[in-house]
């Protein structure tokens, strides 16, 4: 009877020790990598539709919808039935931020280098040509890569899904993971968080950092403005180099002149002779995110406080430009996170970050009137591409409006983001 009591006894105990569970947590870390010049040369593919993770910068061509996946690629999406996109192919453009198309080629930052594609067969994208080291370093969102003359290779910082399964006792005490950015070193990052004067040419959101006029294209860093004639596509040629001074985010090109939106103003470039843009006057702002579109004698400004760009108080200002050499402020409005804007008329819309979508009337400028505000989506950067169509890219997808009755905001269509969690 003792032997059988004790028996017992050694089975409660060894069952009450393997009382064990598992737990698993999806997360993802930082990864820095480092990648050559050399490489750079063989990056560049087409591969059949891949879902968006990741999605950046938007870009209208013909009946194409080009949504860059930042560092990437770029999807391509058929367009042509905005009630029914769909997503037909995507290039495989290492390091990619920004790009521009004209004349189905289509221009792109490859790392340090610009490439051009030819989009003539949409099922065979491929390089047709390539000029080295144009530029030493790209940021997007924040994150930055830079390239080092001396050594001639390329730093950037990648994130890794990785997945953990552990042990644990089962009980209510347990730590509990959630999905976010953890750095390798497991510190917490983050939650999930224009037409040329010729040819047929594509139109970019307002965080557009390359556009083309006429033969050339033009893209902005953090200090300059480079410029590329274009007239040979498989060799863009360089006709010059301005500096702008720090901090430069985005241009906008209306009639001949350039609009370059920076984090403490906004310069304004005469481009009639547009190989070699003049400098006509900047507007200053306080410090802040800023990317800026042109409609008439006004220009609209968004000013937005991150980290990287500065805390200015998050407003839209309504800029005067009748007078180039003399810009004024005719009024600005206080927003809550104001990020990409389009024109169209007497429509303005305003993409606010995790606060949504908001759409205005400016009929009295010194007077607006907010229309509509969709709540409970991300907005990045928006395009209005007609009076009665609109496009906008957040990190939950791209979605299509009916902006007819801007009070009342129809969705047309959205493309899912797929993220790891």
């Amino acid at each position: 009877m003792i032997r059988l009591f004790l028996f017992l006894l050694s089975v409660a105990i060894l069952l009450g020790c393997s009382d064990e569970c598992t737990q698993t947590r999806t997360y993802l870390v930082t990864v820095q990598k480092t990648i050559t010049t050399e490489s750079l040369k063989t990056s560049v593919s087409s591969t059949s539709a891949k879902e968006l993770k990741n999605p950046g910068k938007i870009y209208v061509y013909n009946q194409y919808l080009l949504i860059g996946e930042a560092k990437k690629g770029i999807h391509i999406v058929d367009n042509s039935n905005p009630s029914s996109p769909k997503n037909i192919a995507f290039v495989t453009i290492p390091g990619v931020i920004d790009f521009a198309v004209k004349d189905n080629i289509l221009y792109a930052d490859n790392y340090t280098d610009l490439v051009s594609l030819s989009l003539a067969d949409i099922s065979s994208i491929h390089e047709i040509g390539r000029k080295s080291k144009v530029f030493k370093q790209g940021m997007w969102n924040g994150l930055y890569w830079y390239y080092n003359p001396t050594s001639g290779l390329i730093t950037d910082t990648d994130y890794e899904v990785r997945t953990e399964t552990f042990k644990t006792n089962c009980g209510n005490d347990e730590p509990r993971f959630f999905g976010g950015i953890w750095g390798s070193n497991g510190q917490y990052l983050a939650s999930d968080g224009a037409a040329g004067s010729s040819g047929v040419t594509g139109q970019g959101g307002s965080m557009a950092r390359f556009t083309i006029y006429d033969n050339y294209l033009y893209a902005v860093t953090d200090n300059d403005l480079l410029v590329y004639s274009i007239s040979n596509p498989v060799s863009p040629d360089s006709t010059s180099k301005i500096n702008l001074g720090g901090g430069i985010e985005t241009i906008f090109p209306y009639q001949d002149k350039l609009f370059i939106g920076s984090n403490t103003g906004m310069h304004i470039y005469d481009n009639k002779d547009p190989q070699k843009p003049t400098r006509m006057s900047v507007f200053n702002h306080a410090r802040a995110c800023d990317p800026v579109v042109v409609q008439g004698n006004r220009a609209y400004v968004t000013l937005r406080s991150a980290g990287w760009c500065g805390a200015a108080p998050n407003q839209l200002h309504i800029i005067n430009i009748s007078d180039l050499y003399a810009p004024s402020l005719i009024k600005s409005y206080d927003m809550q996170n104001p990020h990409g804007l389009s024109v169209k008329d007497k429509k303005l819309t305003l993409a606010e970050g995790n606060y949504g979508l908001k759409s205005f009337d400016l009929t009295h400028e010194t007077d607006i009137k907010l229309l509509e505000h969709i709540q409970d989506i991300h907005a990045f950067d928006v395009i209005q591409l007609s009076e009665d169509r609109i496009l906008m890219i957040g990190n939950d997808g791209f979605y299509q409006y009916d902006n007819t009755d801007p009070s009342n905001l129809k969705l047309l269509s959205k493309i899912e983001v797929n993220r790891p969690f």
